[in-house]
């Protein structure tokens, strides 16, 4: 019987998808190798659901949570719930959940607005804060900024290969500094993502220094990674996107911030307006797909995880340089390949693109993307747009070409990806 499954499987991705048996033989051995990693993720999985699922159990949710309001969003049960689930989840005294929140940048946003007032010191203790923030907070000139409002800005560099500088953190906080904030991904940096583990020796670093400082961690990819998150480690609050890992493939926007009540509190009058903060919003019918979506959340980054550990094992077969390799630790579910060519790096996005159930026909193209100083190239075929826990793959054109890829509702579809870039990239190297 197994015989015949392979059999009938080789032949469906020849007939269908063009993979040879070269790519085919590797990827089984690919998949041998990583086994290790793969049952690592699973084992995660497991916790953060059973983790999740008590926060569900304790906030007693109902079906009449899933009923949503309209116009200002009084007494919105569902709407508050959701809030009192996260705040369970991510061991944080509180959060606030809404589908109004556009994307991550726009999360992150409402908390530097939040927590900082005038003369108030921002000090980006991971280096240069991801491309989209640059015009936030006026590292490039942005209207409505921060800089605008006399914010000051500071940034700590990292250390060669990527790892924070502890004593420069420390030496760099004072006290005008409010607010110390880690970019838990590494955005289009090569660095890698940062375990909480890591996320923990910084926030001692900052409180070391100075007790007051608040401790922003922007978790955007990194949730349900490992089985704690920044804010059960000493982080003061942390934010992210519905349509990165929280979501789990079903809200179809939205953002939340979580950890200590009064900053929380303080980020609400930013999510709405001062006087109203959190007591308004309407949920207007999404309270279903994030709750639905949080509970599945661990096993949808779990299949995203597995996905990323499979390419990392194939291409490194293959001699690209990957990162993070098969068998490290994972902060995120970001995967890059290095490609050092132009001609790599739109190769393997087209060939994400063509195993996407959205837009397969699609042929991927590099342009001038809002808030990128260099045309990116971006693979996504996805059922929300852009959602960044479904397979996507893009990256700056720009030396040394490295794609970015991450999410993966399902582990069969990122291997199917992986194996189509794997063999397309063959036939390039061949027909040379």
């Amino acid at each position: 019987m197994k015989k015949g499954i392979e059999t009938e499987f080789k032949k469906l991705l020849l007939e269908r998808y063009g993979i040879g048996e070269e790519i085919y033989s590797l990827a089984l051995e690919a998949e041998r190798e990583a086994a290790g990693s793969l049952e690592r993720i699973d084992r995660i999985k497991e916790f953060n659901t059973l983790k999740v699922l008590s926060a569900f159990r304790k906030e007693e949710i109902s079906d009449r949570h899933f009923a949503g309001t309209t116009g200002y969003g009084y007494d919105d049960i569902g709407r508050d719930a959701i809030d009192k689930v996260f705040a369970n989840a991510f061991g944080a005294e509180d959060a606030i959940v809404r589908p109004q929140i556009a994307s991550g940048t726009h999360t992150l946003a409402i908390t530097l607005f939040g927590l900082l007032r005038p003369g108030d010191e921002l000090l980006a203790v991971t280096g240069k804060p991801y491309d989209t923030l640059e015009e936030v907070i006026g590292i490039r000139p942005g209207v409505g900024s921060l800089a605008e409002y006399g914010v000051k800005y500071s940034q700590v560099d990292l250390l060669p290969g990527g790892v924070p500088d502890l004593k420069a953190i420390h030496n760099a906080v004072n006290e005008n500094t409010k607010v110390a904030q880690i970019q838990r991904s590494r955005g289009y940096a090569e660095r890698k993502a940062y375990t909480v583990d890591e996320i923990s020796g910084i926030v001692k670093a900052v409180k070391s220094k100075n007790p007051n400082t608040i401790v922003f961690v922007d978790n955007c990819y990194g949730e349900f990674t490992g089985i704690e998150e920044p804010t059960q480690v000493g982080a003061d609050i942390m934010a992210g996107s519905l349509i990165k890992n929280p979501g789990g493939g079903l809200a179809k926007s939205g953002g939340y911030i979580a950890g200590r009540k009064q900053y929380v509190e303080m980020c609400s009058y930013r999510v709405t307006c001062p006087g109203a903060g959190r007591e308004i919003g309407a949920s207007v019918g999404t309270n279903r797909d994030i709750l639905q979506g949080f509970y599945l959340a661990p096993q949808i980054v779990a299949e995203s995880l597995k996905g990323a550990v499979f390419t990392a094992s194939l291409f490194e077969k293959l001699g690209f340089e990957t990162s993070p390799l098969k068998d490290e630790q994972r902060g995120d579910i970001v995967q890059t390949i290095k490609f050092g060519t132009q001609e790599g790096l739109t190769t393997f996005c087209g060939a994400v693109q063509a195993a996407a159930p959205i837009d397969s026909f699609v042929v991927p193209e590099a342009w001038d993307m809002p808030g990128y100083d260099v045309p990116v190239i971006m693979a996504a075929g996805a059922f929300v747009q852009g959602s960044s826990i479904e397979l996507s793959a893009d990256g700056p054109m720009k030396p040394p070409y490295i794609a970015f890829m991450q999410g993966g509702l399902s582990y069969a579809n990122v291997k199917l990806a992986s194996m189509l870039a794997a063999e397309r990239l063959l036939k390039l190297k061949n027909n040379k």
